[in-house]
């Protein structure tokens, strides 16, 4: 193939997945508000993807925290500024560090979980068992996923924001004897509300852009096995490009 032939076998297949995962999206949201509702199987992705995902959110964002507090305090120390490094920590933390961090770590665990899960059930022939049953697959397997990724992601970086602040403050003041009022003053007068919305706005995209882009890639698995695993990757590696591209935009509507 040519090198125009190439871009343009590229730009179709874009646009044609961007196509399906459009179309998945309005599926499961028209299902979304429609009976009967899914609520047990709602609760039990929001365990998946929340409670469980807690402890390496929670390892992720107290060294992320404190090498942070670290990095910022011997380069203010140049300039005297010592002082600002709570708030550096802080603003950090709350406007981009813990929605990208926490949606990262749910794709690399959640996501990949998803598809893998959609994509057995794709190749065993599982989904269209539910459809046998005159049971809606979308609405059953993708909108509880897709409702608990927009709810539990916020919740998972306000978890890391907290963490985050706090191991900052361990190593500033702990380890480097700076003043601890004097950390959480410039934390408080520095950080608005605007800043913690704005983080947890990103969350909840991410967290829908996460189940989304999983359940797509489960959902239509072809191939058995082999399918199932490029599923998965394809899941992980889409969900990670999906957030660090968004993350620019998305900050230059909510911090213009």
């Amino acid at each position: 193939m040519n090198p125009i032939e190439m871009l343009g076998r590229m730009i179709i297949g874009f646009t044609r997945e961007l196509g399906s995962v459009l179309i998945l999206l309005s599926v499961a949201l028209k299902q979304l508000v429609m009976p009967p509702y899914e609520i047990k199987n709602t609760f039990k992705q929001m365990l998946e993807i929340g409670i469980r995902s807690l402890p390496v959110v929670f390892i992720t964002a107290v060294f992320t925290g404190m090498v942070l507090s670290l990095q910022t305090y011997t380069g203010f120390k140049r300039f005297g500024a010592e002082t600002l490094v709570g708030t550096v920590v802080a603003l950090s933390m709350t406007r981009e560090l813990g929605p990208v961090l926490t949606g990262l770590i749910v794709a690399g665990r959640a996501g990949a979980a998803m598809a893998a899960e959609l994509g057995t059930m794709r190749v065993t022939e599982q989904i269209d068992a539910l459809e046998t049953l005159a049971t809606n697959p979308v609405k059953y397997l993708v909108v509880p996923r897709f409702i608990s990724g927009v709810l539990m992601l916020p919740a998972l970086a306000i978890v890391t924001d907290i963490v985050g602040i706090i191991g900052g403050f361990v190593v500033s003041v702990g380890l480097f004897g700076a003043n601890s009022v004097s950390y959480w003053n410039k934390t408080w007068d520095y950080l608005e509300l605007d800043d913690i919305y704005s983080g947890l706005i990103k969350a909840s995209f991410f967290g829908a852009s996460i189940a989304l882009i999983s359940c797509y890639k489960g959902f239509y698995t072809e191939g058995g096995a082999e399918g199932v695993g490029k599923a998965t990757t394809g899941a992980v590696v889409l969900s990670s490009m999906t957030i660090l591209v968004s993350d620019y935009f998305l900050s230059a509507w909510l911090f213009r």
